[in-house]
C-alpha cells in the first residue's frame, strides 16, 4: 500500500517541476496572475487580524467584568425635567432597592454599592484628566478582580468609620505622583484629606459605552470607603444623582448569573415602577453575544475579502487559457508520444495552483505585514491568528484548483493531431 501510495506522489515529480519551469520562463505574467491572490489573501489576513484585535480587547474587558458577577447600572436623568418625571415614578437606584435583592436572591456570595463622584479639584494637581472617585464596599477588590501592586485595600473597619483612606488606580499613581512612591502620601479631593494606602495594577478600559457601562479610563480612579464617599464627599452630591449609582453582585456559578439577571430586574421594575432608570449588565451574556458577533464578523470580513480571490481566480483562468493556445503543439507532442489526458490535465492543474500557491504565501506575508503597519499608525490592536493564515491558504489553494480545472479540461480534451498541426 505505501509503494503504491509512494509511487502515486512520484509521478507529480515531473509535472511539478515542468510547472515552475514555465512560471520562470513568464516571470511578469506569472507575478501579475498572481496579483489577485496576493492582495486577495493580504486582505483576508489583514481584515480578520484587525476584527480579532479588536474583538480580544472587547472580550477581555468582559471577562475581566467576571464572569459570575452581575451589575447595576443606574440611569440618571441629564436634565431637571426629565429627573422630576422619573421621580414621580421612581426613588432611583438606592440601598433599599440593595438589601430587597440580597433579600431574594440566594446565590448572591459578594455584593457591593458604588457611590461614583467627579471631583472638581484635586492635589496635588492631575497631570492628565481629572480621576473619578469610586465609593466601594472593601468587597469590590474581590468582585472586580482587583490586582493590588503596593500596598492593600481597605478592610471592613476602615468601612464601617469612613475612615479617610484611598486606592489608587495605576494611571492616577502616574498622574498625581509620576514616578514616586504613592504609598503613605495624602491626596485631597475637594476639600477632603484620604492617605494612600494601596495602589491597584492596569486595568482594561472600554472605548466606548458598552451594554449600559460608561465608557470610563478605569486606570484613572480613586477607590475610597463608600461611607467615606458619602459622608466626606457629601458637598458634593447632586439632587440629580441617585442614593447610589450602581450595585455589584458576585454569585456561586456563572450558570447562575442569567437567571438571577431576570429575578434582579424584575425586582427593581416593581420598586421603580417600571421607569427604566437602570440597566442590568451581564457580562457572562455579553462574553457569549460577543463570541457569537466574532463569528459573523470574521464570516463577513472573509465574503469581502473573497471578492478579491474571486478576481484573482478569473486572472489565473484567463491566462491558463492564454498558456494551452500557446502551448497547443506541445499539448499534441505529449499526447503523440503516450501522455494519457489525465496526464496533460494534472499538468496544467499543477500550474495553477502554483500560482495560487505562491500568491497565497506572498500575500500571507503580505497581509501580516499590513496588519502591522495598521497597528502602528493608527495605535489599534491587531492579531493575526493562525486561524486567518490557514483559512487565506485553504481558500487560495481552493480557488487556484476551480479556476485551473476549467482549463486543464480543455487541454485535456484537445485532438493530439490537430493539436501537433497547430501553428
Amino acid at each position: 500500500m505505501r509503494l503504491g501510495s509512494r509511487r502515486a506522489w512520484v509521478q507529480y515529480v515531473p509535472d511539478l517541476w515542468l510547472g515552475l519551469d514555465n512560471l520562470k520562463q513568464h516571470r511578469l505574467r506569472s507575478l501579475l496572475t498572481m496579483m489577485g491572490m496576493i492582495f486577495g489573501v493580504a486582505a483576508v489576513v489583514s481584515m480578520l487580524s484587525i476584527g480579532a484585535g479588536a474583538q480580544q480587547q472587547v472580550m477581555a474587558f468582559i471577562e475581566q467584568l467576571g464572569v459570575r458577577n452581575l451589575i447595576v447600572e443606574a440611569k440618571e436623568a441629564t436634565d431637571w425635567q426629565q429627573n422630576r418625571k422619573v421621580r414621580q415614578l421612581s426613588p432611583g437606584l438606592t440601598f433599599q432597592d440593595m438589601r430587597i435583592i440580597q433579600a431574594n436572591v440566594g446565590a448572591v456570595v459578594e455584593s457591593t454599592a458604588r457611590k461614583r463622584f467627579a471631583p472638581s479639584k484635586m492635589i496635588p494637581r492631575p497631570q492628565r484628566e481629572m480621576p473619578t472617585v469610586y465609593g466601594v464596599s472593601p468587597s469590590y477588590e474581590r468582585i472586580g478582580g482587583l490586582r493590588i501592586t503596593g500596598g492593600r485595600f481597605f478592610d471592613e473597619s476602615e468601612n464601617e468609620r469612613a475612615a479617610p483612606v484611598c486606592v489608587l488606580g495605576e494611571g492616577t499613581r502616574a498622574s498625581l505622583f509620576a514616578g514616586n512612591d504613592a504609598l503613605g502620601e495624602y491626596v485631597k479631593v475637594n476639600e477632603q484629606w484620604f492617605r494612600v494606602i494601596g495602589v491597584v495594577g492596569p486595568q482594561l478600559s472600554p472605548q466606548t459605552e458598552l451594554a449600559g457601562i460608561p465608557a470610563l479610563d478605569r486606570n484613572n480612579l480613586i477607590y475610597v470607603p463608600l461611607s467615606a464617599a458619602i459622608f466626606r464627599l457629601e458637598d458634593t452630591y447632586s439632587e440629580m444623582r441617585d442614593e447610589i449609582d450602581g450595585v455589584y453582585l458576585q454569585l456561586e456559578t456563572p450558570g447562575d448569573t442569567v437567571p438571577t439577571a431576570e429575578v434582579v430586574r424584575g425586582v427593581l421594575n416593581a420598586t421603580h415602577r417600571k421607569a427604566g432608570d437602570f440597566s442590568v449588565v451581564v457580562p457572562y451574556e455579553l462574553l457569549a453575544e460577543q463570541r457569537r458577533t466574532q463569528r459573523i464578523f470574521d464570516a463577513v470580513m472573509v465574503a469581502i475579502a473573497s471578492i478579491s480571490l474571486l478576481v484573482g481566480g478569473i486572472g489565473i483562468m484567463n491566462i491558463m487559457l492564454a498558456s494551452i493556445l500557446e502551448r497547443t503543439r506541445e499539448i499534441g507532442v505529449r499526447r503523440a508520444v503516450g501522455a494519457r489526458r489525465a496526464d496533460i490535465m494534472r499538468q496544467f492543474l499543477i500550474e495553477a495552483m502554483l500560482i495560487s500557491l505562491v500568491g497565497g504565501v506572498i500575500g500571507i506575508g503580505f497581509g501580516s505585514g499590513i496588519s502591522r503597519l495598521i497597528a502602528w499608525l493608527a495605535g489599534w490592536s491587531t492579531i493575526v491568528t493562525l486561524a486567518s493564515i490557514l483559512l487565506a491558504f485553504l481558500v487560495s489553494v481552493s480557488v487556484g484548483l476551480a479556476s485551473g480545472l476549467y482549463p486543464a479540461l480543455q487541454a485535456a480534451r484537445l485532438d493530439p493531431i490537430e493539436a501537433i498541426r497547430y501553428e
